[in-house]
């Protein structure tokens, strides 16, 4: 198998750092990435380098670039896994906290980008993978911020596709159902709650707050499993569910979007 050439994003916990461990395992090499990079020195392994990356510093998304690029040659694959969860209904979001999502979960992976296209391009080659979730496609109540920066990161890969594509760079969404990782736990809660919405979304918080504990979540291995099947696809797909909980969010609400894209057509009024 022939050795690739790997920078990953938020590789401290949880899924990055389960991708890092198993690439390097592979053989492959691996910049693996994180906002504090203490939390990555038990990181060890041949081919395997560490650094600090603050993905809404662009300074340190070119650095991150540089350095993958003088150490391995070159950079083939480019996972996009930092982010984190905003909690809060629409009433309840301040744009700081708006901005700050949007910051890590959107502008981070285009900042990023901006450095290694131009690397694909030289090459003639490169991969772009997303960690992206079901609420790319779903709204779920408490997760307003975070379901808006997920649907925005999915169009953003999207525009990739469509503009790089000429340049032989491969685009990959992974839709993530729920993991046994920290994400919930880690969620950042309103400054300003609204006792009001508390009945609709306080299930909603103890339910992910809950969720590595749970006994329906994936483990992080599907998602290695499932990075590494598509790194190895002469035509990787542009979207993948991953886990029974994504199929099981993700199609009935395309289900409905079609019946109410059908029922849109039947009430459009076509001039004579």
């Amino acid at each position: 198998m022939t050795q690739r050439r790997w920078l990953i994003t938020g590789c401290s916990s949880g899924l990055g750092r389960a991708l890092a461990e198993r690439l390097a395992a592979d053989g492959d090499q691996v910049l693996a990435t994180a906002r504090d990079a203490a939390r990555l020195t038990d990181l060890a392994a041949p081919g395997l380098r560490t650094a600090a990356l603050d993905v809404r510093d662009d300074g340190q998304c070119a650095a991150a670039v540089q350095l993958a690029t003088e150490e391995f040659g070159g950079v083939d694959i480019l996972v996009n896994n930092a982010g984190y969860g905003q909690f809060g209904v629409v009433e309840e979001v301040r744009d700081d906290e708006l901005a700050a999502q949007f910051d890590t979960n959107v502008y981070g992976p285009w900042r990023l980008l901006r450095h290694v296209l131009p690397v694909w391009r030289a090459q003639g080659r490169g991969h772009a993978i997303f960690s992206s979730s079901v609420s790319g496609t779903v709204a779920l109540p408490g997760l307003s911020a975070y379901t808006a920066s997920k649907f925005a990161l999915e169009g953003l890969a999207e525009a990739l596709a469509t503009e790089a594509g000429q340049f032989g760079v491969k685009v990959t969404i992974l839709q993530l159902g729920g993991f046994a990782t920290a994400y919930g736990r880690n969620l950042i809660l309103p400054s300003n709650p609204i006792e009001a919405y508390q009945p609709l979304v306080g299930g909603m918080l103890d339910a992910l707050r809950g969720m590595a504990e749970s006994a329906i979540v994936s483990p992080p291995s599907l998602f290695v499993d499932s990075v590494r099947r598509v790194a190895d696809m002469p035509e990787p797909p542009l979207r993948l569910p991953v886990g029974p909980a994504a199929f099981s969010f993700i199609e009935p609400a395309l289900a409905a979007r079609k019946a109410a894209f059908d029922t849109a057509r039947d009430l459009m009024v076509l001039p004579a």
